[in-house]
């Protein structure tokens, strides 16, 4: 079927094309949704990892300072040496990892211990916001304090993390703080892979910047509070979403968490460019293999339609040659009987009338010894395309009949018509003015014999052209050069008589 339709090859090719991008899409589709999925699974996982070990340092330090509290509550505690005293106050705090110095302030913020050694550094901590917290609330808990600049500069800047002490009273004693140096978040951030553009950042709950990876250290101390980012941070315990980077304007996909009784948010963000940047390497490489694919499939079918069509025209040529008469190029025997049988049965069906017109060329024989052979197909050649001129109409049908005769089937024409239509041929083949010394007329000439279905019952159509065949045999005994339309009593007479040159 193929073989009979080449559009169906090309169409077929564009289909499978299409249906291998569409395969190829989906594929990369997934590719892109799987390497969000892992983005934001690692993303999640940083941020869980950062919180709980945040979480885990964070109630040592509580501990560390509870202890010290215990201590201080101790009336004991009074009657020991000073360094008896400094080392039951402070032996907890020893344990705590990156926990700076401790320090016991009094009611006017006066340190009257210090972990770093005895006697106390003469310092006052009354201006501190972890002092001032302590002071103006009962209720505080263990209070993170803003970042504490250091004099030789923010890479040395600490937090404070203090409780409050109280009198028997519950009036306000003091506080005990701890000082933690921000460089353990730098270095806690620092072993994770976030990508060339990724961001970790922690913060205060109130918006207050403590770390940041990219090291920005201008940027500490910052308040992010009024980022549509940080306000999304504020509403909810943990999460993820897109957005965009409030310090670099980076889209990002930010996983962010809150650590757990204590008021630090920390959030992971893997920038857009990277989390797809594997996939668009693999995408680019899909898809220049299926549009490669898709143009070979589509090169190939037109390839194979073209020799399919030049097959179709091949066959459609021999088809033509076997059906065409190679001298006077119309259609031979073969064909003309094919589609006599055709118009005949259509003739049956539609009622209308078919007719034939048999034409011999007279004294053809005499004019190839004159003349030559090569004058006389020449001569045949002239005759057929006047004959074929006076088969315009689609289903007309001119044929060589055999040697000089020839044929001219005419659908849908009574005897009347085809009478007429065998006068004008005749008269046309005289008007050749093809020289002819045998004939009495000193030109070439023909006779006619036309048969039509109007004019008598034919049982088929081979009986139709023998009767257009009687009626040529007539008009050649009546002198040639004629036209006879077929006659019942034409039929004796054929049988009767011999051949005519």
């Amino acid at each position: 079927m193929m073989t009979r339709r080449p559009n169906a090859v090309i169409a077929i090719s564009i289909v499978l094309a299409a249906a291998l991008t569409a395969v190829a899409g989906w594929v990369m589709a997934q590719m892109r949704e799987d390497a969000l999925a892992s983005a934001r699974a690692a993303a999640y996982n940083m941020a869980l990892l950062f919180e709980r070990d945040t979480q885990r340092n964070f109630d040592v330090y509580a501990l560390a300072l509870q202890g010290v509290i215990d201590a201080i509550d101790d009336p004991r505690l009074t009657e020991l040496p000073y360094d008896l005293r400094q080392s039951v106050l402070f032996d907890r705090s020893a344990t705590a990892r990156n926990l700076g110095a401790i320090l016991v302030a009094n009611a006017s913020g006066d340190v009257v211990f210090d972990s770093r050694g005895a006697p106390p550094r003469e310092l006052n901590v009354a201006h501190r916001d972890y002092f001032i917290a302590q002071r103006d609330s009962p209720h505080t808990g263990l209070y993170v304090s803003h970042p504490m600049m250091a004099r030789d500069g923010p890479d040395n800047a600490t937090i404070g993390l203090s409780r409050r002490l109280q009198k028997p009273d519950g009036s306000f004693a003091g506080v005990v703080v701890g000082t933690m140096r921000l460089d353990y978040f730098r270095r806690l951030m620092s072993g994770v892979e976030i990508g060339a553009h990724g961001a970790v950042t922690l913060t205060l709950a109130d918006g207050t910047l403590l770390m940041r990876r990219p090291y920005a250290p201008e940027l500490i101390g910052g308040s992010l509070a009024d980022s549509a980012l940080f306000q999304r941070f504020e509403r909810e315990q943990q999460g993820g979403f897109f957005g965009v980077g409030p310090v670099d304007g980076v889209r990002r996909w930010f996983a962010f968490r809150r650590v757990d009784g204590y008021p630090l948010i920390f959030s992971v963000a893997v920038a857009a460019g990277d989390i797809y940047s594997e996939w668009r390497a693999r995408a680019w490489i899909i898809g220049s293999l299926t549009v490669l694919l898709d143009a070979s499939l589509i090169a190939f079918a037109a390839l194979l339609s073209r020799q399919l069509r030049r097959r179709e025209l091949l066959e459609d040529e021999l088809r033509a040659l076997a059906g065409t008469d190679a001298l006077t190029a119309l259609a031979n025997r073969r064909a003309f009987e094919a589609r006599a049988d055709h118009e005949w049965l259509r003739a049956r069906r539609s009622g209308q009338p078919l007719a034939v017109i048999m034409l011999d060329v007279d004294r053809f024989k005499l004019y190839n010894d004159r003349y030559g052979h090569a004058a006389g197909d020449a001569a045949l050649a002239a005759v057929a395309r006047s004959i074929g001129s006076h088969a315009r109409r689609p289903g007309d049908c001119a044929a060589r009949y055999g040697g000089e005769e020839f044929v001219l089937l005419l659908p849908e024409t009574n005897a009347a018509q085809a009478l007429a239509h065998a006068e004008k041929l005749r008269s046309a083949i005289e008007t050749l003015d093809i020289p002819h010394a045998d004939s009495p007329n000193n030109v070439l000439t023909a006779s006619v014999g036309v048969a039509s279905t109007s004019a008598s019952d034919f049982e088929s159509w081979r009986a139709l052209v023998e009767a257009a065949d009687a009626a040529l045999y007539i008009a050649k005994r009546a002198g040639r050069n004629r036209v006879a339309a077929w006659q019942p009593s034409f039929a004796r007479e054929h049988h009767s008589a011999g051949p005519e040159l």
